[in-house]
């Protein structure tokens, strides 16, 4: 299987660190979030791995080839400019060429998610896309109907709400995960270039009738790691098993 990890963030929420070495390799109880993500997917069976790199690229391909890639078939896919989710998506569409579904990871996510079920769920709904999401209090939420489909988007910090489709039964809110799988029919259906929001594009092919489910996640351990703060609490929060299972 094949998958992505979104690597090419500034990372600014970071602070200082991030002035001289990209939030990819910023340690978690001395790993690198790279190598946790990486580890992760191939313990579960993904072999085939592309990332993409903007910042402080040079430290992030010296770090996965002086690991010798971790035994696995490993891609950069070059941003010169930031393509957010969605652009650096359609940037990497060359590398998914086998017409086989795939995952994408965001780099500061850590979660104990099962991904192999997560993968097999998606190939069953035979839909666009497959978004992970949970219970959790934010500011913007992903709104989806009693069947798992997704209807809508809302911003409670904005207020703005965008209804993409009637929905069945009652509509929940529901926060994202930084996980999702893809048929690569997606790629024919996303019509935008340059950068662009992949949170716009399903609520664009929702209207038009494309299938993006949501699964639920709520019983997986999760982790953002987007502001330092969070880096000092990642053991008490996920557990010490999470960081050594992968070993």
């Amino acid at each position: 299987m094949k998958a992505m990890v979104l690597a090419a963030g500034l990372g600014t929420r970071l602070g200082k660190i991030t002035a001289s070495k990209p939030k990819a390799l910023v340690e978690v109880e001395g790993i690198p979030l790279i190598e946790h993500v990486i580890l992760r997917l191939k313990k579960h069976r993904f072999t085939e791995i592309i990332i993409n790199v903007h910042h402080f690229t040079g430290q992030i391909i010296d770090f996965i080839e002086s690991r010798n890639s971790f035994g696995l078939h490993i891609d950069f896919s070059q941003e010169k400019e930031l393509l957010d989710t969605g652009g650096g998506l359609k940037n990497a569409s060359w590398f998914f060429d086998s017409n086989e579904p795939f995952l994408l990871q965001n780099v500061d996510i850590l979660s104990d998610l099962d991904l192999t079920a997560f993968m097999q769920f998606h190939i069953d709904s035979e839909s666009l896309a497959t978004v992970a999401v949970r219970q959790r209090e934010t500011q913007r939420y992903i709104l989806f109907d009693e069947n798992n489909q997704l209807v809508g988007w809302e911003s409670l910090q904005t207020g703005e709400k965008i209804i993409s489709r009637p929905g069945k039964g009652e509509i929940s809110r529901l926060s994202f995960m930084g996980i999702h799988a893809f048929s690569p029919k997606i790629f024919a259906k996303m019509k935008d270039d340059g950068a662009f929001s992949i949170i716009k594009t399903y609520l664009k092919l929702a209207e038009d009738g494309g299938k993006i489910t949501g699964y639920r996640g709520d019983s997986a351990r999760w982790l953002d790691l987007g502001r330092i703060e969070v880096f000092q609490q990642a053991r008490m929060i996920l557990g010490d098993d999470f960081f050594t299972e992968n070993k």
